[in-house]
């Protein structure tokens, strides 16, 4: 009974704080673990002492995979030899570079000093993504740091097992990188072995429910059977989710792939919130260990300092020479711009793996109290100093993420795109017997859809209520209204609870198929740049990309007829003005109909995008 009460509280008290953090805009790994130091110091809180195979087996498998299955393989490999060098090469050099220092300040073989620096030398995927997310980043450096923390894992965990081998007396280096070798190879095997086995069983599994099933069972049967083999679990893990993430598309039904990712996304915030407080509560113990351990209490303050210091530092040591080389090189593919690479180089906080890697230190290590403190100096204070100034950082070296103007962008264009080839195979399969009124509506559903987005795009202060805006409002007062009667109905005790479910779920069907603004609508709109290179045609590079109107911000077509527009554009070949394809007139459409004219621009405030409509592409 009292562990069951406290994995309610530590959940329950995770969740709220990181709710909290998440309303102020702070670092979520920093207040949980902060949080967690000050309930170390309460009487009523009992000490912890996790077990290091529930952390490595329980925690560690379900954390990387619900990050790999949102992984893209496209990204991983245009990145590939960045990610590369950092979970790889940076893991090792940092590895040695904090054994040196352990080494020289502390009376510790060198052997275990390696496995304390195998301990804190990678950065942690938890931490990385939350400060991600919460800064927005260019997605160029989210996909370095989140790939990067799912590969050096592994990196670490086979070194700090050669470590506390050769402290023995028992590996030699041909073994150590036949371990290696073993660890990366078998374990990628392993995932893609697996991967492809649960494809086979998803291929035939159409119920959400059982096909959630299996997901939960994903990460634990790539980690056991790698680990069983002495591969690494991690490597597996990883392979897996990105496989699975890559081809659940095409492996998994619209609905598997719904509960998986709200069910996934659940897991990750209970088991991320819960693990920073953890760490947070471990501090007291420990700290009150290494201070009794008997060593200088001055030279452990030392040794701290410069753990952390020799950590925060290897990064930075490591990824400008690095970047520099691949630039004298002239192989800028896989290589990332000067000011990426500064944030790269600050953006190391630890988090789980080092809390579950220190545990794994044998009980008769030489210092082990003092080792665990390092290794907890070294997660506290990146979290602290990096986590902090993280955002300070990409806003002096003026990064951004792509604007929520640019977002909305590429999204009209991508439905646009997939509402055209949805209508074009309608008119293949559309039969003599098809009743019209069918096609029709199937026609005004996805014109809807895609009017729906790009009437995102140039939204005015003077009309904030466009077409779609008062489909979404009008039809969620009906479902309102329609549930309402349908819960009267049950309270009265009118009908069987079966049907009573089923009218209840088709109106949460609805509801949640109802295109809503994205949260971040609500927000000020941003001027919409210019897609990204490659996205052009032969009539966008012959258009102007600026002209003078004719005449007034005006449709003349529809002042003609009585009609009001939604937003206009302007044809870049004679300069006529007429209503997009939102409003009731369609009047830009049609003047391309009749006039053959292919490129046609915004005259939106603030928009800058222009439409080819014989390629169907933005500009």
């Amino acid at each position: 009974m009292h562990v069951a009460i406290g994995l309610v509280v530590l959940v329950a008290s995770a969740a709220a704080l990181a709710a909290l953090a998440r309303r102020f805009g702070v670092s979520e790994p920093l207040v949980l673990t902060v949080a967690g130091v000050a309930a170390s110091y309460l009487p009523f809180v009992p000490e912890i002492h996790p077990d290091p195979e529930i952390i490595l087996l329980g925690l560690l498998p379900p954390l990387l995979y619900t990050a790999a299955i949102r992984t893209s393989l496209v990204d991983f490999r245009a990145n590939l030899r960045t990610i590369a060098s950092l979970s790889v090469g940076l893991v090792l050099f940092s590895t040695f570079a904090v054994a040196t220092v352990v080494w020289l300040l502390l009376p510790v073989p060198f052997a275990v000093a390696v496995a304390l620096g195998a301990v804190v030398a990678p950065p942690d995927a938890v931490a990385a993504t939350a400060v991600a997310r919460r800064i927005g980043m260019p997605r160029q450096i989210v996909t370095i740091l989140e790939d990067e923390s799912l590969f050096n894992d592994a990196t670490a965990l086979v070194a700090l097992r050669t470590a506390i081998a050769a402290s023995a007396g028992t590996v030699s280096v041909w073994q150590a990188g036949g371990d290696f070798l073993l660890a990366a190879g078998g374990g990628a095997a392993v995932g893609v072995v697996v991967a492809y086995l649960l494809a086979l069983l998803r291929r035939r599994i159409t119920d959400p429910v059982l096909d959630t099933t299996l997901s939960f069972l994903a990460p634990f049967a790539a980690y056991l059977p790698a680990e069983g083999i002495h591969a690494s679990g991690v490597i597996a893990v990883v392979t897996c989710g990105m496989i699975l993430g890559h081809g659940a598309p095409v492996w998994q039904s619209a609905a598997s792939r719904i509960a998986e990712r709200t069910n996934w996304r659940t897991i990750q915030f209970i088991l991320e919130s819960s693990v920073f407080v953890i760490i947070g509560l471990q501090v007291r113990a420990i700290l009150e260990g290494a201070w009794s351990s008997g060593l200088d209490h001055g030279t452990l303050v030392v040794a701290a300092i410069g753990v952390l210091l020799a950590t925060m530092l290897a990064r930075p040591l490591w990824i400008f020479p690095w970047s520099l080389l691949i630039r004298r090189l002239g192989r800028h593919t896989g290589g990332v711009p000067a000011r990426h690479s500064v944030v790269v180089s600050w953006a190391g906080m630890r988090g789980v793996v080092t809390l579950a890697a220190v545990l794994l230190l044998p009980e008769d290590t030489p210092q082990l109290p003092v080792l665990k403190l390092l290794a907890l100096v070294v997660v506290a204070g990146t979290l602290l100093l990096q986590g902090t100034s993280l955002p300070w950082l990409v806003r002096l070296l003026r990064l951004r993420g792509p604007s929520r103007a640019e977002n909305a962008l590429q999204k009209a264009n991508l439905l646009q795109q997939a509402t055209t080839a949805g209508l074009t195979e309608l008119d293949k399969w559309i039969t003599p017997e098809t009743p019209a009124s069918v096609v029709d509506s199937l026609r005004d559903r996805v014109t809807w859809k895609t009017n729906a987005a790009w009437e995102r795009l140039g939204r005015s202060e003077s009309e904030l209520a466009t077409p779609t805006a008062e489909y979404r409002r009008l039809r969620l007062e009906m479902l309102r209204a329609e549930r309402e009667t349908v819960l009267r109905v049950r309270d009265s005790g009118g009908a069987d609870y079966e049907i009573l479910q089923y009218v209840l779920s088709r109106l949460d069907l609805e509801e949640s198929m109802i295109d809503r603004y994205d949260e971040t609508e609500e927000e000020p709109r941003e001027p919409l740049a210019a897609p990204r290179a490659g996205d052009t045609c032969a009539h966008l590079e012959s258009a102007p990309l600026i002209v003078d109107p004719a005449g007034p911000d005006v449709c003349a077509e529809c002042l003609d007829e009585g009609l009001s527009w939604v937003h206009l554009r302007m044809c870049l070949s004679c300069k006529h003005i007429a209503c997009c394809d939102s409003s009731i007139g369609n009047h830009a459409t049609k003047h391309y109909g009749s006039t053959g004219h292919p490129v046609m621009r915004s005259v939106e405030p603030g928009e800058a995008w222009r439409w080819c409509y014989v390629d169907e592409l933005l500009g």
